[in-house]
């Protein structure tokens, strides 16, 4: 440290000494500027700057999230050319439930690499959680239809482009989007998301697919986090209000302030309560999010006004719960109850 100094201020008095040469017939000026130099260099060293500042080996580690955004921000302001560097600041400000800053930084990183497909999915992921609605819009679609047309086994890109097919009311290009996933996934993945399709073409006014024979019982073992879950309905509302017995009722695992898309459901009716039921990786439509990934989800029950698991004006939702995997017991879910 000490010898750092020492060689910056002769080297700035070295410094002075050449630009001020052409003063040194007035003896007191040329001495002058000589000192001055190296004054003024320690003095902006002591305001600006320390040698170890130069050396990132030396920089104090981050000890919240607070602090590694704040560090991350003022890198990426001296360089803006990082793009691994936006993608971390979108994770943690997506962790700390800043969505539309995490959208703005998986932006710039968007911008700064086109043709890295990974970056753009997460861009268009990004642009859903930042909609008040959770929704996929014009621009995410566009981005996802673009990493398609690019690459069509993006699984990503075509999972998140269905629900944002759904989202906006064209379910039979949802269907026939999830449809070529279908023949890549295993049994369980794959049943789960045929009653998404299925869903979509029932919407779009199509025959459901052809039946398939049962997938083989997934071993006990192999299960990996289970939730069990009981559904009721609020008798004072039940009282009140007379709820079609036919009516379809969902009952969704979902990743707390994520995509809308479950990560587990089974389909109900309304006639059906009250009743018990067990999700599990089985009842995963989403391949590449299954339950037991998860270190906490939100459960949720939906009288759908549709008849479809996509939520729309009309739905009749319980109080959603969120649980801590792997959960214990039996998460209580009511439909009707006051919030």
């Amino acid at each position: 440290m000490t010898l750092f100094v020492v060689i910056s201020l002769l080297l700035a008095a070295i410094t002075g000494a050449v630009l001020a040469w052409p003063l040194r017939r007035t003896r007191a000026v040329f001495i002058a500027f000589i000192v001055a130099v190296p004054v003024l260099a320690l003095g902006l060293y002591t305001l600006i700057g320390v040698p170890a500042a130069l050396d990132p080996g030396q920089r104090r580690a981050p000890g919240t999230l607070d602090e590694a955004i704040a560090q991350l921000q003022a890198d990426l302001q001296r360089d803006p050319r990082q793009i691994e560097g936006w993608r971390l600041l979108g994770r943690a400000l997506q962790e700390q439930g800043r969505f539309d800053a995490s959208r703005d930084a998986f932006g710039q990183a968007a911008r700064l690499d086109p043709e890295n497909l990974g970056v753009q999915v997460e861009y268009a992921e990004s642009r859903s959680r930042a909609h008040p609605e959770r929704r996929f819009d014009d621009e995410a679609i566009s981005v996802l239809e673009q990493v398609l047309a690019y690459d069509p086994g993006q699984e990503r890109a075509r999972l998140f482009l269905g629900i944002a097919y759904r989202q906006a009311g064209r379910d039979a290009d949802a269907a026939s989007t999830w449809e070529s996933l279908l023949p890549d996934l295993g049994p369980q993945a794959a049943a789960g998301l045929r009653a998404q399709i299925d869903d979509a073409r029932l919407a779009a006014g199509l025959d459901p697919l052809p039946a398939v024979a049962d997938a083989p019982a997934q071993d006990a073992a192999d299960a990996g986090h289970t939730v069990r879950v009981r559904v009721t309905v609020d008798p004072d509302y039940a009282a009140r209000i007379h709820l079609d017995p036919e009516s379809v009722l969902f009952v969704l695992a979902r990743v707390p302030g994520g995509p809308p898309m479950p990560v587990a459901v089974q389909r109900r009716r309304v006639a059906d309560l009250p009743f018990e039921l067990t999700l599990s990786d089985a009842d995963s439509p989403m391949p590449t999010q299954t339950l037991s990934a998860l270190e906490d989800v939100e459960i949720v029950a939906r009288v759908s006004a549709s008849g479809t698991a996509t939520p729309s004006d009309g739905d009749l939702n319980s109080r959603p719960v969120r649980v801590r995997l792997p959960a214990e017991g039996v998460v209580e879910l009511v439909i009707g109850a006051a919030p």
